[in-house]
């Protein structure tokens, strides 16, 4: 009796391996590497393609208004405009 229920339970062990050997273990390795393609290619698409103008046109995406940047934004353009200002008036 005894030798009967071990060779049984060796036998399930036998199947149990190459359950584990040829379906489990290929199933976890390929769902393993398809997680870190998938989670590079997020942050890939989050940080850098959604930037991309060419991404943008062929996706559809909304891209950011311009906004028209005024004439005087910056020192040097005032000062400039003071030289120019002081010049004309100084030709009269």
């Amino acid at each position: 009796m005894e030798s009967s229920s071990s060779s049984i339970a060796a036998n399930s062990l036998y199947y149990w391996n190459y359950f584990n050997l040829f379906l489990l273990r290929p199933i976890l390795a390929i769902s393993f590497a398809l997680f870190f393609i998938l989670l590079g290619w997020f942050l890939a698409w989050k940080l850098v393609l959604v930037h991309v103008p060419l991404i943008q046109e062929i996706f559809g995406m909304r891209k950011k208004p311009v906004i028209p940047k005024p004439p005087l934004r910056r020192r040097f353009s005032r000062f400039y405009k003071g030289i120019n200002a002081t010049n004309s008036a100084s030709d009269w």
